[in-house]
């Protein structure tokens, strides 16, 4: 299955590029939502891994610490072709110590290690901060430069990146298949992939079609509204003040992450947003029998401290932080059309 090509917000990418040459040219870490207590049977690691699978190390973990995997968590999957900061966190009955020295490989170093009384929750996360290296640019250097101050201005639609669907759109497939019941998973962790990938198609599909209209960044009647680090949305009838805060980039209109329940939307958001799911009943309807519930995410998707520079004349040099569940790649794409293996 070939996913479908998003709409971009600035009339395309301003030039082209290499994503992922090296592992180094990725780097990301992670920043926690809180401050580990320093106590408590839970150990928490501050890893940094250059080309290492997520759930590996987390296996890795578990073996050198003589503990069972589930005691073993982390907050998010981080890419693998990349060198990532990432914490994961250990349940050690009786606080017992652990030499995590023997942890260490030319791929795997332990940076830190902090107690905490409980564990490590997937999404405890504020953001993450992001360095990354385009290579063999192929563009005006005064087109990216305005493209990226356009974005560090104004925003980026907030697509799930490619990552989410798997190679070739793979992961919509087994979804289909398994809302089909030709697919039979006991696998929970596997089903929530799929799961994902299916709500992501969704709500990239509404907001695919809101940029195409012009109006991805701008506040409707009928539109819900949420801040950018927030799972919370709420309603307000539109006024001046609502203008207000959507132009500042204070609050954004949402989009829906499909499940049971009523949509909160009304009049031209409302009637886009039931369309699009008419078209993907298949789905939307899985997402539905499959229990679960109808949530938002929003449309804009504003960067943090971002800079650039210029390498050599053929690279780019990018950093910026992004809030929990953004994708950098929904970033790049704005400015490079890029090429590379995304995880």
């Amino acid at each position: 299955m070939s996913l479908p090509l998003l709409p971009h917000a600035w009339g395309g990418p301003a030039a082209k590029g290499a994503l992922k040459a090296t592992p180094e040219d990725f780097v990301v870490e992670e920043l926690l939502g809180f401050e580990p207590s320093g106590e408590g049977e839970h150990i928490f690691l501050r890893v940094e891994k250059t080309g290492e699978n997520t759930d590996h190390l987390a296996r890795q973990i578990a073996r050198h610490a003589e503990v069972p995997r589930q005691a073993v968590s982390y907050a998010g999957m981080k890419d693998r072709n990349a060198r990532t900061i990432q914490w994961y966190s250990v349940q050690v009955p009786g606080k017992r110590e652990i030499d995590w020295s023997g942890l260490a490989s030319e791929r795997v170093r332990v940076l830190e290690t902090r107690r905490n009384s409980r564990k490590l929750r997937t999404g405890a996360l504020r953001g993450n901060r992001f360095e990354i290296v385009l290579r063999d640019l192929d563009g005006s250097p005064q087109m990216i430069e305005e493209r990226l101050q356009r974005v560090a201005a104004d925003g980026v639609p907030n697509y799930f990146g490619p990552q989410r669907f798997g190679h070739g759109g793979r992961n919509l497939e087994q979804a289909l298949a398994m809302f089909s019941g030709e697919l039979k998973l006991r696998d929970r962790n596997l089903a929530g992939i799929y799961l994902s990938a299916a709500r992501s198609h969704v709500f990239n599909s509404v907001l695919a079609r809101r940029v195409v209209e012009g109006h991805w960044n701008k506040a409707l009647p009928g539109d819900v509204f949420m801040f950018g680090d927030s799972h919370s949305f709420f309603r307000e009838a539109l006024n001046e003040d609502i203008q207000r805060r959507v132009e500042a980039r204070e609050i954004h209109p949402s989009g829906p992450l499909w499940g049971k329940g009523e949509l909160p939307t009304s009049e031209t958001p409302g009637a886009l947003e039931s369309e699009v799911a008419e078209n993907l009943q298949d789905y939307c309807g899985g997402l539905v029998r499959a229990g679960l519930e109808m949530a938002r995410r929003p449309l804009r998707l504003c960067v943090s401290d971002l800079g650039w520079r210029l390498l050599d004349g053929s690279a780019l040099q990018v950093s910026f932080a992004l809030p929990a569940g953004a994708y950098a790649t929904s970033v790049l794409r704005e400015v490079v059309d890029f090429q590379g293996e995304l995880d």
